[in-house]
């Protein structure tokens, strides 16, 4: 019964774990990976998908050193792939649609995700998105009151060097 709760437990974390993923490191340092996803798909694969064995990975060495005689890291090795393929259905699948399928969900909870998803993907750059949850969606309402009072808030500017030319060119006005 222990296990079953690490189970449940680790497929819960992972929404967490793959929530901070998303908006801190996929839409900051690691967005020259994740810009792909939010553009036109060229073909079958972006670059993107790399994701997928990223977290693919540790839950491979957990299970692996779980069928080995350490059952808790099998428990969560195997919630963390039950996390990965309901990321899949829900995201791929459902939302994204990369298995073609006529399904279409009219309200409740399968619809919420589908437009919190969307309305993240309004955005092409890695600044302004909301809902970064994949599973869990926020209610699509508030999330976009929440996109339109960021559109409306003016972004921070970033400090950018001058090129050479200019800096040169200042710096002969300065001395004159």
């Amino acid at each position: 019964m222990l296990y079953v709760l690490i189970f449940i437990a680790s497929v819960f974390a992972m929404e967490c774990v793959a929530w901070l993923t998303h908006r801190y490191l996929m839409h900051g340092p690691l967005w020259f990976l994740h810009k792909s996803h939010h553009r036109r798909r060229e073909g079958r694969f972006e670059l993107n998908d790399a994701f997928g064995l990223i977290f693919a990975a540790p839950s491979m060495i957990l299970i692996w050193y779980g069928v080995r005689g350490q059952p808790a890291l099998l428990a969560i090795g195997l919630g963390m792939t039950a996390y990965g393929a309901l990321y899949f259905l829900f995201h791929d699948v459902l939302v994204h649609r990369r298995i073609k399928h006529g399904f279409v969900p009219k309200g409740g909870y399968l619809e919420r995700v589908v437009r919190a998803h969307l309305m993240h993907h309004r955005t092409t750059t890695k600044h302004g998105a909301v809902s970064f949850g994949f599973i869990f969606a926020g209610d699509p309402e508030k999330l976009r009151a929440r996109m339109a009072e960021r559109q409306a808030k003016p972004q921070r500017a970033h400090h950018v060097r001058p090129a050479r030319r200019e800096r040169t060119a200042a710096a002969a006005r300065r001395t004159g």
